[in-house]
């Protein structure tokens, strides 16, 4: 068994992290980096890509990124088969990737509604089936979806989000159901807001974050690191016995 500072090591690993051109996933694919991992990291915007690679190479790791759009169903299987292509295998998947328009239930445009399932609920299905066999084969692997404390508390104006999230943390468990009988580990973290750019966009405001903050028994919003290390631990083989789990990252919102 390695030391303490050996079981959260990654080196080696091999990473796919959706979703990192900026933000949370940005910050997850620096902080897997510096535990000696090599990553492929995707995104829809290629500046913000270019700089994500760059600050994992400065790490010293082999850093690919791939422009897609998990929108689409090609665009996704394409992702998965470049990231074989470029590493052989993925010891790590990272599910980040992920989007939220705030509108009534009422007001949900049907396009709205499609486009969320798409990126956050089919996109982790797409991958995770298509780069699990080559981790069945190695007998381990670790998958970590993104999910939402919105998938449990369910907040106005966000239906579709919501129920994308929802759906994620019950194909978590699946994953874990089917998959963990060959040392495969599905879990997945549900943050409250955290201060991304997508954060600041949806609450920023003082009166509409102020009374979403005051129900946080912490006092205060989420920062990326904080969920990045999570992921981190996650993703090492400290973590090898928690399997199918959904772990609230939300400052103690939902016990309250």
């Amino acid at each position: 068994m390695p030391d303490a500072p050996g079981r959260f090591s990654l080196d080696n690993q091999r990473v796919l992290v959706t979703g990192a051109s900026r933000g949370l996933g940005a910050e997850i694919a620096s902080v897997l980096a510096a535990a000696g991992a090599d990553l492929v990291v995707s995104g829809r915007d290629p500046i913000g890509l270019e700089h994500t690679r760059q600050a994992v190479e400065r790490l010293g790791r082999r850093c690919h990124a791939v422009q897609a759009d998990l929108r689409s169903i090609e665009a996704t299987q394409r992702l998965a088969d470049q990231a074989l292509e470029l590493f052989g295998t993925i010891d790590i998947l990272v599910n980040n990737a992920g989007i939220v328009f705030v509108e009534d239930l009422l007001n949900t445009t049907v396009e709205h509604w499609e486009e969320t399932q798409a990126v956050n609920l089919r996109a982790p299905y797409l991958l995770s089936q298509r780069l699990v066999p080559e981790m069945i084969g190695q007998r381990r692997g670790k998958i970590i979806n993104i999910s939402s404390v919105a998938a449990v508390l369910a907040p106005q104006g966000h239906a579709a989000y919501s129920a994308s999230k929802g759906g994620l943390n019950l194909l978590t468990q699946t994953m874990a159901a089917e998959w963990g009988r060959y040392n495969i580990q599905a879990n997945a973290i549900a943050p409250t807001v955290i201060l991304t750019e997508m954060g600041q966009q949806v609450w920023g405001e003082a009166t509409k974050g102020g009374p979403m903050k005051a129900r946080i028994p912490a006092g205060r919003f989420g920062e990326p690191r904080e969920v990045a290390d999570l992921v981190l631990f996650l993703a090492s083989i400290a973590s090898n016995f928690i399997c199918g789990q959904v772990i609230r990252l939300d400052g103690g919102l939902s016990v309250v």
